[in-house]
């Protein structure tokens, strides 16, 4: 099993940059998929940014150059750093992992981007 806490969201302008934290109760190292969801108003849940077990990342194409993802070892916790913040990508951001052949969630980090 795996707990995790977001933090980081907030309020800021467009262009602004934000940085998530999501804080895993056990190594990252040991989760077979750790990713970034968000979910706008009237949308579907969509991916953003995922880190596999092998190290390897992968980002949106909307968020491509804008946002990357990075990992503390030491510290258990996976980030997200967005850059360049533009208002669609007001939404709530969820950290997922992937781990035993079940899915767990965070609570969610509100983030919202003025024009």
């Amino acid at each position: 099993q795996v707990q995790l806490v977001e933090s980081g969201g907030g309020l800021v302008q467009a262009g602004g940059s934000l940085r998530l934290s999501c804080a895993a109760s056990r190594s990252t190292f040991s989760i077979d998929l750790i990713d970034w969801y968000r979910q706008a108003p009237g949308k579907q849940r969509e991916l953003v940014a995922g880190l596999t077990i092998g190290g390897r990342t992968k980002h949106a194409d909307s968020v491509k150059g804008r946002f990357t993802l990075s990992r503390d070892n030491a510290k258990n916790t996976v980030y997200l750093q967005m850059n360049s913040l533009k208002p669609e990508d007001t939404a709530i951001y969820y950290c997922h992992a992937f781990l035993g052949l079940r899915d767990y969630w965070g609570q969610g980090t509100q983030v919202t981007v003025s024009s």
